[in-house]
């Protein structure tokens, strides 16, 4: 059941490219804290990996896999608040895995990622009490600071 859905009031797309060796969810930790970004999602990703670490669903520990690996597909939610990103990766044969991104992923020639941030929206991850997990809170930004910045950007205007 949908508690509340939120409507932000644009898109800004971030497109950066992770090089060889790179930590696929600390670069992603580190951009959403430079960018100071408020609410946001993966829109598109592609690469290669050559270590993936992945917290398959119901398991309480890591799992390490190690070889040239294909992202099939990354997607989630980032704020400078908490990130939440699944992976699914193949290998040469197409064996496919996927589960939640874990710190240690290790890219191989390139990782080309596309970031949507959601002016408007405010993301945190606070404990929920029916899973006992950090689970989503999706906020709107105060109306009034919305107001203030497009009246600065008005009177700019002339």
């Amino acid at each position: 059941m949908t508690s509340r859905a939120f409507a932000s009031t644009g898109l800004t797309p971030y497109a950066l490219r992770l090089t060889p060796d790179a930590d696929l969810k600390g670069s992603l930790q580190t951009f959403t804290q430079q960018h100071q970004l408020a609410a946001a999602c993966i829109l598109t990703a592609v690469g290669s990996l050559t270590v993936a670490h992945l917290r398959f669903a119901g398991q309480a520990t890591t799992t390490v896999l190690q070889e040239r690996f294909e992202i099939v597909s990354l997607v989630g939610t980032l704020s400078v608040e908490g990130l939440h990103l699944h992976l699914a990766i193949a290998n040469a044969q197409g064996q496919t895995w996927g589960g939640h991104l874990m710190p240690g992923c290790r890219v191989y020639t390139t990782a080309e990622i596309v970031v949507g941030a959601l002016p408007g929206l405010h993301f945190q991850r606070l404990t929920d009490e029916h899973t006992g997990y950090r689970e989503l809170v999706i906020e709107a930004e105060h109306p009034q600071s919305l107001g203030a910045s497009r009246r600065g950007a008005d009177d700019m205007e002339g």
